[in-house]
């Protein structure tokens, strides 16, 4: 599991991001209490946690395409620089005492927009800089290095709030950030991967496409939402469980947070072995039902005595949850839409976050923070429930290295690369492979989609009721080449191999936009069989 850590830059971003997380994780604590210390309503004090999640609902998928054509390590110096700028006027004002809530709230918005930036680059390049068959515990180890400081991070404020004050907090926030910059700038043996140029549009399509008609990955981000919702409402209300039912000042609401982080770290180094034995559906559904459980208990308990080795097992349920779910994600997604993958899992993540707590803050206000909380955790014990309906579909026999397909036509000099491109496959099925063949090309619909294609349809030919011609557009021809070499995994080239050996013989036809009359001409033509070459040429 460790062994990402023999690669030296790994190791030393993956330190360098632990410790600029748990600054972030920190600030948001500091900032919680600074709401609490203003005798903010119960909304503004969830609304922080809100205004750091949000962001990512807006800039996720824009994120995502940077990351996967821009230089990732000059985008996350970028980014790094800005969140500098950002935490050193937060600190300044605070230590002055000029700091409002929707002051405070509104540079949270602005850490959370930078961090919803840098997120996917940061995860791709992760997996960019290992090798290849240590990409799955690189993942691990990414998803450890988040959970971990949401672990240690908020412990780490509420035990220094009391003594040093929100100010010192946020002054720590803005060294961690300063590390991490400084770790990057020193980085200089980068060197990217060359990617294909793309149109910023075309390229946001392909990853949100990809997405929809990934069944497994569909089912992920599903499952990821559902119990992110409702799992957020513990951490968004505990400071005024901690001041309002428990009675506890700073001071103690950092020993709840430390409960939570002895959980949490615990479970971030066993959850991928749990996992690896368990497999990642009994992974997580033994952790919602736990998290569930311990949320409903936390919300009525009147003792810090029962509160603390219970929040211990929610903060070690809520890693098993979230690191196992980020893990299977990041090894699954193929190398070309990684970038743009990972940036709407960040997008249902976060967006579930700001979601989770917006709603607990409004429904706290007149029901009762217990209540709420309470509630929250028998949402979660639903969504788990349902889980044994829908379980997370398996990931084993989807082969995912890439397979570029032989490609049969030429790009010719006169080729608009730009153009739309509409494919013709005619397929000449025999009676016998009818009925299979249809059922397969349901499975090719999704991998021509997957990979780019903006239509599909299967067409019988009129004329021959044998022949069977699948229509598929793509948003260019330059698009459509990616399809064959860059885009397509094993487990596509299967799926497509497996219809075509049901046909006795294909015959392939590429039609390119022609300026804006959308006028569609053949490119050319790759007749694979004789018998039915030979009948092409004896019609008329």
């Amino acid at each position: 599991m460790l062994a990402p850590f023999t690669v030296p830059i790994f190791r030393a971003l993956w330190i360098a991001a632990l410790v600029s997380n748990i600054g972030s994780w920190m600030q948001t604590v500091g900032a919680q209490w600074f709401m609490v210390e203003q005798n903010s309503p119960p909304l503004l004090i969830a609304l922080v946690q809100t205004a750091s999640a949000a962001p990512v609902l807006l800039l996720g998928i824009p994120a995502g395409v940077l990351g996967e054509l821009l230089n990732r390590r000059g985008l996350l110096i970028w980014v790094q620089a800005a969140q500098v700028l950002i935490s050193a006027g937060l600190v300044a004002l605070t230590a002055a005492g000029e700091m409002t809530p929707y002051l405070l709230l509104v540079l949270t918005l602005l850490l959370g927009a930078a961090s919803a930036v840098q997120l996917p680059a940061y995860e791709a390049i992760s997996a960019e800089i290992v090798p290849t068959r240590m990409i799955p515990n690189a993942a691990s180890l990414s998803a450890i290095s988040v959970n971990l400081a949401r672990a240690i991070g908020p412990a780490i404020a509420g035990l220094l709030l009391s003594s040093l004050g929100v100010a010192f907090v946020f002054a720590l926030n803005l060294a961690s950030f300063a590390v991490f910059l400084i770790v990057l700038i020193g980085w200089r043996s980068y060197r990217p991967d060359l990617h294909q140029p793309e149109r910023f549009i075309d390229a946001t399509r392909a990853g949100v496409r990809y997405v929809t008609h990934s069944g497994v990955v569909r089912r992920l981000y599903v499952r990821l939402g559902l119990f992110v919702v409702p799992g957020s409402v513990l951490y968004a209300l505990l400071p005024v469980l901690a001041t309002d039912q428990l009675g506890l000042d700073s001071a103690g609401y950092g020993v709840l947070l430390a409960g939570l982080g002895v959980g949490s770290v615990a479970a971030a180094f066993f959850a991928p072995i749990v996992r690896d034995r368990f497999g990642p559906n009994h992974t997580v559904l033994i952790s919602s039902a736990l998290f569930g459980a311990g949320t409903v208990v936390v919300a009525l308990s009147p003792s810090l005595a029962l509160t603390l080795p219970v929040l211990a097992v929610v903060g070690a349920a809520w890693i098993g949850v979230v690191a196992t779910l980020n893990g299977v994600v990041e090894s699954f997604l193929p190398v070309w839409v990684r970038a743009r993958g990972l940036s709407i899992y960040q997008m249902v993540l976060f967006g579930s976050l700001a979601v989770g707590a917006a709603g607990s803050g409004g429904v706290a206000g007149w029901a009762g923070t217990a209540i709420t909380t309470a509630a929250a955790g028998i949402i979660v014990i639903v969504v788990t429930a349902s889980q044994l309906l829908w379980p997370l579909l398996p990931t084993a026999e989807k082969k995912r290295p890439t397979a570029p397909f032989p490609l049969a036509p030429d790009q010719g000099a006169d080729i608009d690369p730009q153009g739309l491109t509409l494919v013709l496959v005619r397929y000449d099925v025999p009676e016998e492979n009818r009925a299979a063949f249809v059922e397969q090309m349901r499975l090719v619909e999704h991998s021509r989609r997957r990979t780019g294609a903006r239509t599909w349809t299967l067409y019988q030919d009129r004329e021959s009721p044998g022949e069977l011609v699948e229509v598929f557009g793509v948003g260019s021809w330059q698009e459509h080449l990616q399809q064959h070499s860059t885009r397509p995994t094993q487990y596509d080239d299967e799926t497509i191999h497996t219809a075509s050996a049901l046909a006795s013989t294909i015959d392939v036809h590429h039609l390119i936009q022609v300026g804006r009359t959308r006028i569609a001409f053949p490119v050319t033509s790759t007749q694979i069989a004789r018998r039915h070459h030979m009948k092409q040429e004896n019609q008329p």
